[in-house]
């Protein structure tokens, strides 16, 4: 339970009940009418977050309260599980039996809908009978099926309210219940029955017409766009389980002189914990014993490890990439630097305005509208004596033509189809939600490690005194460094095997902490690291190779030095690579009318440098992970629309609180999780490409609701004149959803852009 402090209190609940936006903003709307109560409710990760005054006697018991009577449900949810492995494991099927349900009714009524809409449109297939079997096929449809949208409908109603799901409730039973009548009281029942549809505007009495294809092909469109929808949903938490899983699940403690392998979530404060290289450390904590290289970039942006020795901080879930390390834990739990992360994701993601679908923003209007229109026909036609046949005839046709079926298709199709699209040029769309920012955004704030550098420490430059051979070079310094397990040595072994390849095994090898390393190689005292190892030896670099190592120094790479037999030979300069397709990537990005930004944690030199080489003209550096939020956010405030594109754990709290978030699908599982559309290839190019694809997908969704709502409009009035009779309401219906399919499949078309 949230502890309630005088004063402000802040509680986070978990929403149950919700369909749409709409929802969400009538249960926002309820509890920030409570006096001291300042609440925001996001759709996509069914919470709410509620700050509200403890001395005004409110306690999270009167806003459970609030949002069950408005309708709904509402509890505190359970603390974040640590990522054990036994919790790990649990997860996915309780988050698969969350949409089992909704799969179960959508399987349902695809089964038993096809043959219903099948006899309805073929004449071919109406056998003797055949409305009798499509009203046994439909019922389950129109009952069990639909009952989520019928429960919705009846709660909007007790509280005064209309949505989509009321229009689709209504549109659904009213036709249902006319074809009952028709059936049972009509002529629809007699055997022989035929549908001729007689595209004729006149006034019939409906009794020989049944709609059953109508209102089980509305259910079953409708459930796939919401199952679509919730499927997409459920991947709003999983940026924080990612965040979660990058932390040690088990840790090696000191206790009594002997190493007892415990649970990560065992720690307590001031523990003392033993790091082997390649593992990670457990939590926040100080050195005492030992020297290393940590590899931060995932959590920090610095691209260059960070050498660490006893009275130096290190952070939770980072890399031990050198020595034996031992640890006091200062921070355990939610005090560490991951978990405050994963708080930050979590609230960026609140802080999101609820995503407000525009079918959802028409129907406040229209369902009222409609059902009005159906009751005012029908007391009109009674009125003028034209008989409860006639006049139930015209209302009905006013619902089925206003019923939301090419409405339901309008969004589905084009993203399924944009999505598909997306997938076979590796780029991922993660909902309707996300399409919108797409038009919106005008800066594109991007990160350097990773995104528009490879990542990796590479080497750049070889510069060689004179006489000397860079091919003997790369072979004595390439086998020394091959020894070391120093991430920036095995950049220079790698880099020298692909230049020169076999490197031969250096002998009486030693590794100098912060310094560098030396040995013995093809009978050569080597000497590879800082120039201070080599001033240690009474060795200075050469002129031309001083200034070498200097301006590799001042452009933020790092210069290491190399010597043997007592004499400097060559510096060698190591940095993180600019991906090759980044400069052209800029190009493309601004051509979308985007400005590119490039924020790192890096340091500043290393920032301009790279930001010159690829084109960019604004640089903010030397910024740390809850840092990078502060900038999206301030940019927000500067009116601007903001995308972000990145692929670190640093980089997943900013990609929550961007207008949009586009993560490298190369990246880390919390990022990916985080952003909104994914880059599977990992090439910046493909930024350019999902943005130009997100927003040809939101444009057929605008021109499919268009030409929905237009339809609707177009016939209400024919229908409420009694001269559209519900059989041809329900083929213009059809009609309606064979074009939005069409529309929609012209997505397929998309192409990327040249490389």
């Amino acid at each position: 339970m949230t502890t309630i402090t005088p004063g402000a209190a802040q509680v986070e609940l978990a929403i149950g009940g919700m369909t749409c936006a709409s929802c969400a903003a009538r249960i926002e709307k309820k509890l920030n009418r409570m006096d001291g109560v300042e609440a925001t409710v996001n759709y996509a990760t069914e919470k709410a977050k509620v700050t509200f005054d403890a001395d005004a006697d409110i306690s999270v018991a009167d806003l459970i309260a609030t949002v069950e009577a408005t309708g709904y449900t509402a509890h505190e949810p359970a603390p974040p599980r640590s990522s054990a492995p036994s919790g790990a494991g649990e997860e996915p099927p309780a988050e698969a039996d969350e949409l089992a349900p909704l799969r179960q009714r959508l399987t349902t009524a695809v089964v038993l809908t096809v043959p219903v809409i099948a006899m309805a449109m073929v004449p071919a297939l109406q056998i003797d009978f055949w409305q009798w079997l499509s009203l046994t096929l439909a019922a389950p449809v129109v009952t069990y099926a639909a009952w989520p949208f019928h429960r919705a409908a009846w709660t909007n109603a007790k509280h005064g309210a209309a949505t989509m799901d009321t229009l689709i409730s209504v549109g659904t039973i009213a036709a249902f219940l006319w074809s009952l009548w028709a059936l049972f009281f009509g002529t629809a029942g007699t055997p022989g029955m035929r549908h001729a549809f007689e595209f004729t505007i006149a006034r019939t009495d409906g009794a020989g017409n049944i709609y059953l294809e109508a209102a089980a092909g509305v259910t079953t469109f409708i459930l796939a766009g919401r199952y679509f929808e919730a499927k997409s949903k459920r991947k709003a938490g999983a940026a924080l389980k990612a965040l979660l899983e990058l932390g040690a699940k088990e840790v090696t403690v000191l206790r009594g002189g002997h190493e007892v392998t415990v649970p990560t979530a065992d720690l307590q404060v001031g523990d003392r914990f033993l790091v082997r290289p390649g593992e990670k450390i457990a939590t926040d904590g100080t050195v005492v014993e030992g020297s290393s290289a940590v590899d931060a970039s995932m959590l920090t942006g610095e691209s260059v490890p960070v050498e660490v020795s006893v009275g130096d901080s290190v952070t939770g879930a980072t890399l031990n990439a050198g020595g034996r390390l031992v640890v006091e834990a200062t921070r355990v739990g939610s005090d560490t630097q991951l978990s405050r992360m994963a708080r930050l994701v979590e609230d960026a993601q609140n802080g999101k305005a609820a995503a407000q679908r525009l079918a959802d923003k028409i129907s406040a209007v229209f369902v009222p509208v409609v059902i009005a229109i159906a009751l005012a026909t029908l007391g009109f036609w009674l009125g003028t004596g034209s008989g409860l046949s006639a006049a139930f005839t015209a209302a009905v046709a006013v619902l089925i033509i206003a019923c939301p079926c090419a409405l339901g298709l309008a969004t589905p199709t084009a993203l399924l189809v944009g999505t598909g699209r997306g997938a076979q040029l590796g780029i991922l769309i993660k909902g309707p939600e996300v399409l919108e920012s797409t038009r919106k955004v005008d800066t594109i704030v991007l990160d350097k490690t990773g995104t528009v550098t490879t990542g990796q420490m590479t080497l750049l430059h070889v510069h060689t005194a004179e006489g000397t051979d860079e091919t003997e070079v790369l072979r004595l310094a390439g086998a020394l460094e091959h020894a070391s397990e120093h991430p920036i040595a095995q950049a220079v072994a790698a880099g020298a095997a692909a230049r020169v390849g076999t490197l031969p095994a250096p002998e009486d090898f030693a590794n100098i902490p912060g310094l560098g390393v030396q040995g013995v190689v093809e009978g050569h005292a080597v000497l590879v690291g800082r120039g201070k190892l080599l001033a240690e030896w009474a060795m200075e670099l050469p002129p031309h190779l001083e200034r070498a190592k200097s301006d590799a120094e001042s452009a933020g790479r790092t210069a290491i030095a190399v010597a043997w037999d007592g004499e400097a030979r060559a510096v060698l300069e190591v940095a993180d690579a600019v991906k090759d397709t980044s400069a052209e990537a800029i190009r493309r990005l601004r051509a979308l009318g985007l400005t590119p930004i490039l924020l790192t944690g890096d340091n500043k030199a290393v920032a301009e440098t790279v930001a010159r080489e690829v084109g960019i003209d604004e640089v903010i550096a030397e910024v740390m992970p809850q840092d990078k939020v502060d900038v999206v956010k301030r940019l927000q405030a500067e009116g601007r629309s903001v995308a972000m594109v990145g692929d670190g754990v640093n980089d997943a709290a900013a990609l929550a609180q961007a207008d949009l978030g586009l993560a490298m699908g190369t990246g880390t599982d919390a990022a990916i999780e985080a952003g909104d559309l994914t880059l599977v290839r990992g090439d910046l190019r493909a930024a350019a490409d999902a943005i130009r694809l997100a927003r040809k997908t939101l444009g057929t969704i605008r021109s499919n609701l268009f030409w929905a709502f237009a339809y609707n409009v177009a016939a209400l009035p024919l229908a409420a004149a009694g001269l559209l009779n519900p059989m041809i309401a329900g083929a213009a219906m059809a009609f309606s959803s064979v074009f939005v399919v069409g529309n929609s499949l012209r997505l397929r078309g998309f192409r990327a852009a040249a490389n």
